[in-house]
């Protein structure tokens, strides 16, 4: 399976939409609401402009992304990591953090939250990518855990 990344532009807006939709539906329906599903290609493309997106593209389809913010010199949130249902599992998220690590090669710490009751996530992001749990927050009702990743 080749696994490419490329740089989302404002013309992947719905293309984003779709891979963000199906990625989080399943999220969107656990908690009610989930800030990567249901937005409009305008707000799409707003976040493409605001925080650099790249796709995750296996065998010429594009699966998922990968979309990171810099905090500041050094310290990248990772603002979302998704991957289509049916390509999960098969090692393409790990990939895409590598490749984020790479890509940002002055990085000093990634950070991240998810659903601290998503334990696929938690040992996904533990386990398969190196990071630690540094806390606990709330986003409305959903309990989050913040993930950090140091060099």
């Amino acid at each position: 399976m080749a696994t490419e990344y490329r740089q989302a532009t404002i013309e992947d807006a719905e293309l984003l939409v779709s891979i963000y939709d199906a990625s989080f539906y399943k999220d969107f329906l656990r908690y009610g609401t989930c800030p990567g599903y249901g937005q409009t290609k305008e707000m799409m493309e707003q976040s493409i402009i605001d925080i650099s997106k790249f796709l995750i593209i296996c065998d010429s389809k594009p699966v998922g992304c990968i979309a990171c913010k810099e905090l500041e010199t050094g310290v990248y949130e990772v603002a979302c990591l998704c991957v289509i249902p049916e390509f999960q599992g098969r090692g393409i998220g790990t990939a895409a953090m590598k490749f984020a690590k790479s890509f940002y090669s002055d990085w000093k710490k990634f950070t991240l939250v998810t659903p601290i009751d998503k334990s696929e996530n938690v040992k996904f992001y533990t386990e398969k990518c190196g990071f630690d749990i540094v806390s606990e927050e709330m986003d409305g009702n959903v309990k989050l855990v913040r993930f950090v990743l140091e060099r």
